[in-house]
């Protein structure tokens, strides 16, 4: 069964319990330290395993010529892109790609919206992941006034419809929606400031963010809400703690694809419905 068909079925929250970092081992000391967050040994040793499982899913991809597109959103100092750079870190470069814009030039501000996007969507044998995407005309463009009002409506328009057309076309997509406290959010951006090798993340932008973190909230639920569907649903992931978002997020990629080899796996796929959700697992119709 393919990916898309199981997630019309919304299977995540009702993956089983199995042991495995994050599941059943939740309050033990020899796996998670006084705050919580999963201790660095075992993070490691779950990170290898789970890349060996990239590796073959990426060769499916290539021998299948397949596409692969995974979208991250969030807040700043989300850990989007460090996410990221473990899922991409032992792929053959020649069919992994990342894709982080800058802002649009004045040509590209006069084009349709979704026109610069397009022409870095992945070909065959290709898994592109996008370090951002058009979600931005959704999240700062909107919080901070870079787009009109009707700019912003045409977007929440055309989104879905533009999605639904790149999975109809056969591109295996994926949208994760990392979600941070405001405390963690802020004590990651004085970490910026201090760290000489982490400055170059830090941005005017980033710290007004801070400020607008409420707006950036009601932003992301009218986001969500108006663009999540059943053929390219949202999954919101927890990720307050770097190392259980990353490890959850590459295990909820693994157990939606059937590539070749995915039987051997010598750790359990199945990512924890506490860290990783459909968004529409979190709203009561």
């Amino acid at each position: 069964m393919g990916r898309d068909k199981k997630r019309k079925s919304d299977p995540v929250g009702r993956l089983p319990r199995e042991e495995g970092i994050g599941h059943d081992l939740e309050g033990n000391e020899e796996f998670f330290n006084k705050k919580g967050k999963l201790k660095r040994r075992y993070y490691e040793k779950e990170l290898l395993l789970l890349q060996e499982e990239l590796v073959k899913l990426q060769n499916w991809v290539t021998q299948n010529d397949r596409r692969i597109l995974i979208i991250f959103e969030g807040r700043d100092a989300a850990g989007k892109g460090g996410v990221i750079k473990r899922i991409t870190e032992h792929l053959n470069p020649r069919g992994a790609r990342v894709v982080a814009l800058l802002k649009p030039s004045d040509v590209e501000r006069k084009q349709w919206y979704f026109q610069r996007y397009v022409s870095r969507l992945p070909d065959a044998g290709e898994i592109v992941l996008f370090d951002r995407s058009w979600y931005n005309r959704a999240g700062v463009e909107k919080v901070m006034n870079f787009c009109t009002a009707e700019e912003y409506q045409k977007f929440m328009h055309q989104v879905p419809m533009f999605e639904q057309m790149l999975v109809e076309d056969g591109i295996i997509m994926f949208k994760y929606f990392l979600t941070i406290n405001k405390e963690e959010q802020i004590a990651r951006m004085e970490a910026r400031k201090t760290d000489p090798l982490k400055r170059w993340k830090l941005s005017e932008m980033d710290l007004k963010s801070i400020k607008f973190y409420d707006e950036y909230s009601k932003a992301k639920v009218e986001t969500l809400s108006r663009t999540h569907t059943p053929y390219c649903p949202w999954i919101l992931v927890d990720a307050n703690d770097k190392k259980r978002a990353r490890l959850n997020i590459i295990r909820d990629i693994l157990s939606h694809i059937d590539y070749k080899g995915k039987e051997s796996a010598a750790i359990s796929l199945a990512p924890d419905p506490r860290i990783v959700k459909l968004y529409s697992h979190l709203v009561k119709f």
